[in-house]
């Protein structure tokens, strides 16, 4: 709650500034997986223009490079080495340029990933520079959050409502412009490099929204009298980002599907609709449903075994209709049975997410101490719970871009449709030989 001597956030610009501080943050991995068949096309080896278009679908016996297992081991790893060495460097590096030169350095990599837009290089180079940028851009993002998190732990409770919303926004905005990036009728190259532009424009917003907090009456009051315990809620907080038992289906097996219609119009905006866009909407419509029940309860064991079914969707989505794949039939070729699955996997992984998150204060000690995740978890409830009124006037899409694949948190926390979409961006690589076993 604020402090009864707290100024007034003037025009909600303090709001509005961490709202865009979230989109930012997630901004650039959001486009950057929304565009993987862009970079499997040129992997394959495609010709100059077909390469760069960006609902070219590649994936299949033909990538080589095995980019999605090498996407998803490069993003668990650096996310959990730099969130548990974020621990140590608050100590020694100040926040300001923790969340800078994270900014900065997020910028600079996208801003050379669209670049290589206009270069035209072999797949063998093309492929470690993405790599690279990849493993750099997750260190920098785990630094960035776990310090954003730190500063919202001495706001009011609604800020990191709008923070988390910010972030929920960022992968269906991600689609949004894949979308609009492929109807827009100009040549394959122009529209890709625009694409990859769009992020770079978000992380300039966010670097000008934190350098004017300074400015702002309202940020200075709270951030100038941090409490003591703010430091120790900063390290939990990046402690939540660890805990996953998960098994991330999206989008490295889900994006392998295709339509199986003739070539047409269908087909070439099968999968950013029908994987990124459709999962997106449909996750925040899931995290949603708890703002108005709450089943089954923290004690019934139905919880823990629709988590588990969870796990049927992996088999599922693998036999969907994915061409020239010679170990798995396809099982379920018409378009109809993979938009069902994703339906289903998109609502109960936002929901069982949610749900969990809203159920586990119920399992605090009352007399946690006020730093604790406990009394966090408490402080957070009530606004998250009542939040989607509040919110559906600024952002009308809040939703966690990275899957869960099991539909445990991954230390999100929400009771409505603002979670902790951060925490839950990624999961370990627990099974990532799998995608190599199958076709």
């Amino acid at each position: 709650m604020a402090r009864g001597d707290a100024p007034r956030d003037s025009y909600h610009l303090v709001g509005i500034s961490f709202f865009i501080l979230g989109l930012g943050t997630l901004l650039p991995w959001n486009f950057f997986i929304t565009a993987i068949p862009y970079f499997q096309a040129r992997l394959a080896g495609a010709s100059n223009s077909t390469a760069r278009i960006l609902s070219t679908n590649h994936t299949g016996p033909e990538d080589a490079f095995n980019f999605n297992n090498w996407v998803t081991l490069l993003s668990q790893l650096p996310l959990l080495l730099f969130t548990f060495l974020n621990s140590f460097l608050y100590q020694c590096v100040p926040e300001t340029v923790r969340i800078l030169g994270s900014l900065l350095a997020i910028l600079l990599l996208f801003a050379l990933t669209a670049a290589l837009v206009k270069v035209d290089m072999s797949p063998g180079p093309f492929f470690s520079i993405t790599m690279a940028s990849v493993c750099f851009i997750n260190s920098f993002s785990a630094v960035l959050q776990g310090s954003l998190f730190g500063q919202l732990g001495t706001m009011p409770s609604t800020y990191s409502t709008l923070f988390l919303s910010g972030q929920g926004l960022a992968g269906i905005f991600a689609a949004l412009a894949m979308l609009l990036s492929m109807a827009s009728g100009v040549d394959a190259e122009t529209s890709a490099l625009g694409y990859f532009i769009t992020p770079c424009v978000g992380i300039l917003m966010s670097i000008m929204c934190y350098l004017s907090l300074p400015h702002l009456k309202f940020a200075r009051y709270y951030l100038a009298n941090k409490p003591s315990q703010a430091q120790a809620q900063e390290l939990e907080t990046k402690a939540e980002l660890l805990q996953s038992v998960t098994l991330s289906v999206f989008p490295a097996i889900t994006a392998m599907v295709t339509s199986s219609t003739s070539p047409g119009k269908w087909s070439q905006f099968f999968n950013p609709i029908c994987c990124f866009l459709l999962f997106n909407i449909m996750d925040w419509l899931g995290r949603s449903l708890t703002s108005y029940f709450l089943w089954p309860d923290e004690d019934s064991r139905l919880l823990p075994l629709l988590v588990c079914l969870r796990f049927l969707f992996v088999p599922l989505f693998m036999l969907c209709h994915v061409p020239q794949r010679s170990r798995l039939p396809i099982l379920f070729p018409q378009d109809a049975y993979f938009i069902t699955f994703m339906l289903l996997f998109a609502v109960s992984n936002g929901y069982l997410v949610s749900l969990t998150m809203c159920l586990a204060p119920r399992r605090c000690s009352e007399a946690a101490p006020p730093g604790s995740l406990a009394a966090s978890s408490r402080r957070l409830l009530p606004e998250l719970r009542s939040s989607p009124g509040r919110m559906a006037s600024l952002a009308q899409a809040s939703a966690g871009w990275r899957p869960l694949g099991l539909g445990l948190p991954a230390g999100g926390r929400s009771c409505s449709s603002s979670t902790w979409s951060a925490a839950g961006k990624k999961s370990p690589p627990v099974i990532l030989t799998l995608t190599q076993e199958w076709g």
